[in-house]
């Protein structure tokens, strides 16, 4: 299961959010200050084992990170500890391209 982590798209994690999914942003805070989702929740990937119980459990996550190379290692994480998780796919640079041309870029 856990090396079966789905990639979603932009698209695809847009319907997962209007359908209550939790968007965990696991980027460092610099990268964050520069663009970030309304809504996810900031949790660093070093930080996620100490702070994994801020993840609800309710509810499927989708992992975002800037090019989808981390989301992946932690959606596996995430799997092997329980939870529904999902990667988004080239990440909140692949979100800015395709959902929200507005949004800055690095």
């Amino acid at each position: 299961m856990a090396d079966d982590i789905r990639e979603v798209t932009p698209s695809e994690l847009q319907e997962m959010l209007a359908r209550g999914a939790t968007l965990l942003d696991v980027r460092e805070p610099w990268e964050t200050e520069i663009c970030r989702l309304d809504g996810s929740l900031l949790i660093p990937m070093q930080s996620l084992p100490r702070r994994l119980q801020e993840v609800p459990r309710e509810q499927p996550v989708a992992v975002i990170c800037h090019a989808g190379m981390r989301s992946l290692m932690v959606a596996r994480w995430l799997a092997q500890q329980g939870f529904e998780a999902v990667s988004v796919a080239g990440g909140i640079d692949r979100w800015a391209a395709e959902a929200d041309p507005q949004m800055r870029r690095y």
